[in-house]
């Protein structure tokens, strides 16, 4: 099916700052290419507000390549919108027809405060790893490659671990606003492999005292969190920050 123009009508939360009680605005967007990745809509919408001579809508992007999880917009009632396993960036407009009315919001989250519009400050998840997602480092020259041999299963269970970009997508659709899939994550991926054997007995149990430190909440176990993953990281990894947890707990 070739491409073709639509029309829609947005509802685009507008908020001056994390003190600002915050609303919605209406906008309408005539003749929009619905080949056009839905950042390029947003763009189109802010030269049209520029040259209006009004404020332009504030949010997040960086590489727009489904990398670097900064374009957190929470679209018609799902994180990064109504497709599965992409980020806002690689989400397109021929996945709206002609006339829908399109709502966007920011990551509803406590520990995801609102910095203006639809940007939100996700520096939790930054802090949550400096506690303990991190591996002991010996300065020198560099091993060799092969000089700590892995299973292959257990290699690419450690690289679909670290494929999470920490977009905050699954705290942002979790009821519960919590972080336990980025944690668990950013915890399997280092338990997986030899390098992330030492800080093992700390690492679970420093990241989930920081996340709860910072006011997420707990795991709400519907699996929502992995449904609305751009890189479709798997709930198990959950189970495996619990079992560290655990055996950590134990160990002391």
């Amino acid at each position: 099916m070739s491409d073709k123009n639509i029309n829609i009508k947005l509802k685009v939360w507008r908020q001056n700052g994390p003190n600002d009680a915050g609303r919605f605005d209406n906008y309408e967007m005539n003749e929009i290419p619905t080949a056009a990745s839905f950042l390029e809509m947003m763009d189109m919408l802010n030269e049209k507000l520029l040259g209006e001579g009004k404020e332009p809508i504030s949010f997040d992007h960086d590489c727009r390549e489904g990398i670097c999880g900064a374009c957190s917009m929470f679209i018609n009632g799902r994180a990064h919108g109504p497709d599965n396993a992409v980020t806002t960036c690689q989400l397109h407009m021929r996945k709206f027809k002609d006339g829908d009315t399109i709502t966007i919001e920011p990551w509803r989250a406590k520990a995801f405060p609102v910095i203006k519009d639809l940007m939100v400050d996700r520096y939790s998840l930054d802090l949550i790893q400096q506690a303990g997602g991190y591996v002991s480092v010996n300065t020198g020259s560099a091993p060799d490659a092969n000089s700590m041999p892995i299973h292959k299963d257990i290699a690419e269970e450690a690289f679909d671990a670290a494929a999470c970009i920490g977009c905050g997508a699954c705290v942002a659709t979790c009821k519960n606003g919590s972080a336990m899939l980025f944690v668990g994550a950013k915890v399997s991926h280092l338990a997986l492999l030899p390098q992330g054997k030492i800080e093992a007995k700390e690492r679970a149990q420093k990241m989930l005292a920081k996340m709860d430190e910072l006011g997420f909440g707990s795991c709400s176990n519907t699996g929502a969190c992995e449904v609305e993953c751009p890189k479709e990281v798997s709930i198990s990894f959950i189970a495996r920050l619990n079992r560290e947890y655990l055996v950590a707990n134990l160990k002391d």
